[in-house]
């Protein structure tokens, strides 16, 4: 890969509280990317990490907002580049395969590639659960969006300007990967994945990802990008379970009537009638809102269409 020397690659690194490791993954990046300029977004740390990384020549930017899903949108809201590598700043990921993340994005073969770890790790760089919750979001993503991602949720990435300049960043948290992976499946841009290694955090470095609540986040930042842009999915699940209960409460209604040709049950027949109705309407609503959002995709792979022809 050679970069064009007009082109301006950026590294940003969100940062809370990495006094430990944000020195030695500013200079591994100034040696493996000389070219490129490096950008510290601190979100509010109460250690060194802004001055070590003043020390070590990069540029410190503040974010007041507590939450890396904050932090990346005011990145890419103040940061104006041709190419962007964004990578967290615990030292988990390896700075010499940084040009291999950016190449297919400068050769035009993809808008976003993610450096995929759970292709090679080891049992200390993840936390217990970690690898369950990882695959898990995995195979939801996949399921409801047809894909065969294999790390959703990696913070080692390179994306296209056109990218950047085109996908919305509303949530506030550690499910920002999620989110952003799920809009960019939905609006039609290029995905590569590329294998590497994924080290554990040095001695002394803390984990800010807490398990359950921030996997619970991740999941329900599934449901609501599912339900906004998979709704026939989403309504249909819905739809179905109401189906189910329906036709579970409706059997022994039935059996009673083919035994005394009278309906003995009235409250549970009540039920499973309500139980399928909100079904059909579940089901409906699905099928409204799955137009809707087919006219919307539409629209956006037309205006990405119109940016790549620029």
């Amino acid at each position: 890969m050679s970069s064009d020397p007009k082109s301006r690659i950026v590294v940003l690194i969100p940062c809370l509280n990495e006094e430990i490791t944000i020195g030695k993954v500013i200079r591994d990046f100034q040696a493996a990317i000389p070219e490129a300029e490096i950008i510290v977004f601190d979100n509010n740390s109460t250690d060194r990490t802004a001055a070590i990384a003043l020390e070590s020549g990069a540029k410190v930017i503040t974010e007041p907002r507590p939450g890396k899903g904050y932090v990346v949108s005011s990145m890419f809201r103040k940061v104006d580049a041709d190419y962007y590598v964004l990578v967290d700043g615990d030292d988990t990921y390896s700075a010499e395969h940084v040009r291999k993340l950016l190449e297919p994005v400068m050769d035009e073969r993809a808008d976003m590639v993610v450096g995929a770890r759970l292709a090679e790790y080891t049992d200390k760089s993840f936390r217990p659960l970690h690898v369950f919750g990882n695959n898990l979001v995995r195979r939801l993503v996949n399921w409801i969006f047809d894909n065969k991602l294999t790390d959703i949720m990696s913070g080692y990435r390179a994306y296209s300007r056109e990218l950047v300049q085109s996908i919305p960043i509303l949530s506030s948290g550690f499910e920002v990967e999620t989110e952003m992976t799920i809009r960019i499946l939905d609006y039609g841009f290029r995905i590569e994945e590329v294998p590497l290694p994924y080290r554990e955090r040095p001695e002394g470095s803390v984990s800010k990802l807490r398990t359950f609540h921030d996997g619970i986040r991740v999941l329900a930042e599934i449901a609501k990008i599912a339900k906004a842009y998979k709704p026939l999915t989403f309504f249909g699940l819905i739809g179905l379970a109401f189906f189910f209960a329906g036709g579970i409460s409706g059997i022994w209604v039935i059996l009673d009537y083919l035994e005394d040709e009278y309906v003995n049950k009235v409250p549970t027949a009540i039920l499973a009638t309500g139980l399928m109705l909100l079904g059909f309407g579940s089901v409906g609503i699905g099928i409204i809102l799955n137009t809707i959002s087919y006219r919307f995709r539409e629209n956006m792979r037309l205006i990405n269409k119109m940016i790549h022809s620029r």
